[in-house]
């Protein structure tokens, strides 16, 4: 029998220096948007989709993410005697799921940080989410991908069309349309130069992997910097497996980089029933101000 996929692995261990001073000593995923981190809004799509069990694979100054997701007991207390129920259940919200943290000691890529979780991940399939990566939550992304990898029981990559200025910052496939939106993937090259892309197919921070990917990781050889790339170990993958690529057509929002931090800060402030008419007046207003000055 076919085994569900049960557990996500969320690899959190980056320095996040492109939003330095900010994450000199708080993690980049502690960033908030709106009013939940972005690493929250990653649980939460997992959440969705059934997965219960989470793998965070941390590093040095990570402890705030442990304390997010722990209880908060004197908080609790404090708004309980102040009847601030409403709040009381948002932040108590997630306390129903599992989750075991691991050290990724030294910073040898996105392969060896998965590799890490191999012990809590045992022979099972599981996702793995980039909470940098924030999906739009009216976006069933990681929901389609469980639905593909239910019936073809193999790995499925989230994949998505990139404009070739910017294919050099992605993961890369080829491959062949099996069905709309979805793709037999045949080879993968590792941020290639836009002359060199075989496609712009670009892999995005959504993955469901099949426990054979470890062994595949064990033999990967370290390249640029001594780190361990997923995609070369995918790549060795597809050649005794299949490995397909589901091209998701949904809004993503690259909230590693400054710029698309901010994009998903304003779509989703536009999303909360607590900021949006307010926000929306905003965002008005200063279009005004730019149409007169233009």
């Amino acid at each position: 029998m076919t085994k569900k996929v049960r557990k996500a692995v969320l690899p959190t261990a980056g320095l996040g220096t492109r939003f330095l001073p900010a994450t000199k000593a708080s993690p980049k995923e502690m960033l908030p948007i709106v009013d939940k981190p972005m690493i929250q809004y990653a649980v939460e799509e997992a959440e969705a989709c059934g997965i219960s069990e989470f793998i965070m694979v941390t590093g040095k100054s990570k402890r705030a993410i442990e304390d997010h997701f722990d209880y908060a007991w004197e908080l609790e207390e404090n708004l309980r005697s102040k009847g601030e129920h409403k709040m009381l259940d948002e932040i108590r919200r997630l306390n129903h799921l599992q989750f075991a943290y691991i050290r990724q000691g030294l910073p040898l890529g996105l392969g060896h940080a998965i590799h890490c979780s191999k012990a809590f991940v045992n022979d099972e399939p599981f996702a793995v989410l980039l909470s940098d990566d924030i999906i739009d939550p009216d976006d069933k992304l990681l929901k389609n991908m469980m639905k593909l990898y239910n019936k073809y029981h193999a790995t499925i990559l989230a994949l998505q069309r990139v404009p070739r200025s910017d294919i050099h910052r992605y993961g890369v496939i080829a491959g062949n349309e099996v069905q709309k939106n979805l793709f037999r993937i045949t080879d993968m090259v590792e941020k290639p130069a836009a002359s060199a892309a075989p496609s712009d197919l670009a892999i995005i921070g959504r993955y469901i992997l099949t426990p054979d990917i470890f062994r595949f990781i064990e033999t990967t050889i370290p390249g640029k910097g001594k780190e361990i790339q997923l995609t070369d170990a995918l790549k060795a993958l597809l050649k005794k497996k299949p490995v397909f690529g589901f091209l998701f057509e949904g809004r993503r929002y690259d909230a590693g980089d400054k710029a698309g931090y901010l994009k998903a800060t304003v779509e989703l402030a536009l999303k909360s029933p607590s900021v949006k008419d307010d926000f929306r007046k905003y965002l008005l207003s200063v279009i005004s101000k730019l149409q007169k000055e233009i």
